[in-house]
């Protein structure tokens, strides 16, 4: 039996980053070979079915990643992806168009007032002219690093440019030093609605209280408003990831699952193909790769493992191991019940739009802060304060399309999420959650229990997950994140995960590059743009040479003495 194969490209890792990446290469002609360690394709993008006829997400539900370039280039539409627009009502008439949106305090619902959402549709660029939200989302995320060359001020940050230009009387240079409790403090008015749009900015990605992540954690936050509580993929985002999928196969991309490989082989300071595993079930053990090796693997893993110690500086490969990405923070509850959860009656008025709880003020939330990044170890909030996430099920699913539960007389609720330590962080190390999940499983029920009346009543069954237990289907969040980013500036843009890899490329190594969550901004939901940034920097070294479908973004700067990523722009000289 023969026991080499050779492809233009070969890619260690099947979820969403690598077939992303799979998708658009196979798109401009080149032949890709996908490896798979799991028996199946697409990594944290899964459903579960805990019981027979009880469909869950154990993770993301929500569409973080609605401003994609990729929806259009990759045109996914044609290979079977549908998007339930049943709750675009509830975020067009009731949150941006003023129909009333409340807020779930402790004593009751805040409705939002007509300055709080004006404030927050000029911040989100909604009311431009015009609009430009998609624009600034785009600039946040959907944008490649600046080469080394090229100075990171206000003046080149891509956020930066388009606030100067579309909002000028906005636009300070002070932003890039501000919290998002600061930008907000500027031009949005009530406490309840600055508390909301903190956790959401905390909860996608980026922390409301570090200095200089204003806009990121504003951008985080608008992009879970939007594609939560506008637009979902049906299916969740299993149903996005197989028409993503798809789209790689018919472009020609081949995938192979229990294939985990052992190295990647190195000649002369190139990457050149990789050796599989004597365990895979792949007969050819020497996959040959005649342009790239691209790593959707997790940094350690990648350096340490399937590069090794011997091709690696050593200062660099010591600040790799420095990064922690063991685990999540989020605690995850679904909840079978015999009725509809019902909402209290101090809530009803807020039982549409509601999906977080608590939201009186910043002390709640600072007190939450406290708990998870200070303490570091179970929950110490009483459960009546203890702060929690509503981000699927009834909220975001529509039953006309695809039915979460299909048991007579039986409803599921998912998922229920609240903020916790990761697991390396933990006081009492990685598994003391595991220890006491009885425990903190009642302590869920009880602080969810302070907004819905019968869930203690009505309760069937009550799964959850512990960020433990989330390491084995999510790896290589850095800092615990779900969006794998450590929340502050030095994880962001130029500067992820380390500066010397922010372009994907691996140091030493011509022909090798990253594009996992830990290793590739933006990292974590923020669907297609790892693949999408690195195709800037594919063309810049000549390996990918894209159609027409193909457009850069606006704020990309060719690095010197390379290929331009700008259609027909050619090299640019050094």
């Amino acid at each position: 039996m023969n026991t080499e194969e050779s492809y233009d490209i070969v890619i260690i890792g099947a979820g969403h980053n690598g077939t992303t990446t799979a998708a658009y290469l196979a798109k401009c002609g080149l032949s890709v070979c996908v490896l798979e360690e799991r028996a199946e394709c697409g990594g944290a993008q899964e459903n579960a079915d805990p019981i027979a006829g009880v469909h869950v997400s154990p993770h993301a539900v929500a569409l973080y990643g609605g401003a994609a370039p990729g929806w259009e280039q990759l045109e996914l539409w044609r290979y079977g992806l549908r998007m339930d627009w049943a709750a675009q009502k509830l975020a067009g008439e009731g949150f941006a168009g003023g129909g009333g949106f409340g807020l779930l305090c402790t004593d009751g619902v805040s409705m939002v007032g007509a300055k709080d959402l004006e404030g927050w549709l000029k911040l989100a660029g909604l009311t431009g002219n015009p609009p430009f939200v998609q624009e600034l989302l785009r600039a946040t995320f959907w944008s490649p690093p600046h080469p080394p060359e090229v100075e990171i001020n206000a003046d080149t940050i891509p956020f930066m440019q388009v606030y100067r230009e579309r909002l000028p009387e906005v636009w300070t240079p002070e932003m890039l030093e501000w919290t998002q409790f600061d930008l907000m403090d500027e031009y949005i008015e009530t406490e309840p609605f600055k508390t909301f749009l903190a956790f959401l900015g905390w909860w996608a990605g980026a922390a409301a209280h570090f200095e200089g992540m204003a806009i990121p954690a504003f951008e985080a936050a608008v992009a879970a408003v939007l594609y939560t509580l506008g637009t979902v993929p049906i299916g969740g985002q299993h149903g996005y990831y197989h028409a993503l999928f798809r789209c790689a196969v018919a472009h020609g991309a081949i995938f192979r699952t229990c294939c985990p490989v052992d190295e990647i082989i190195i000649r002369h300071g190139r990457a050149v193909g990789v050796r599989l595993r004597d365990n895979a079930v792949w007969g050819n053990k020497v996959i040959w790769a005649d342009k790239a090796v691209i790593s959707a693997t997790d940094i350690q893993q990648t350096f340490n493992n399937l590069i090794g110690p011997q091709y690696m500086d050593v200062g660099l490969l010591q600040r790799v191991n420095d990064l922690n990405i063991k685990g999540g923070t989020l605690y995850v509850n679904h909840f079978l019940t015999r009725e509809p959860l019902r909402y209290r009656p101090k809530f009803k008025e807020g039982e549409q739009s509601g999906v977080c709880y608590p939201m009186d003020s910043r002390e709640i939330y600072y007190e939450h802060a406290t708990d998870v990044m200070g303490k570091q170890g179970n929950p110490t909030m009483s459960p009546e304060r203890y702060p929690w996430c509503w981000a699927g099920s009834s909220k975001i699913f529509s039953a006309d399309f695809h039915s979460q539960c299909t048991r007579p007389n039986l409803y599921v609720n998912c998922s229920i999420v609240g903020y916790v330590p990761p697991p390396e962080y933990h006081i009492d190390g990685p598994d003391a959650m595991n220890k006491v999940k009885d425990d903190i499983d009642a302590y869920m029920r009880k602080a969810f229990s302070s907004v819905v009346e019968n869930l203690e009543d009505d309760l069937v069954e009550h799964w959850s997950l512990t960020p433990w237990e989330q390491e084995f289907r999510n790896t290589g969040m850095i800092g615990g994140t779900w969006c794998t980013i450590r929340q502050c500036r030095d994880q962001w843009w130029n500067k992820r995960p380390l500066p010397e890899l922010a372009r994907f490329r691996v140091p030493g190594i011509d022909g090798l590059y990253l594009v996992h969550q830990s290793a590739a901004h933006p990292g974590g939901l923020c669907l297609m743009a790892c693949g999408y940034n690195l195709m800037h920097i594919l063309i810049e070294d000549g390996i990918a040479e894209p159609g027409d479908w193909w457009y850069p973004s606006p704020w990309y700067i060719p690095e010197r003495g390379k290929i331009s990523a700008v259609p027909r722009q050619g090299r640019i000289s050094a």
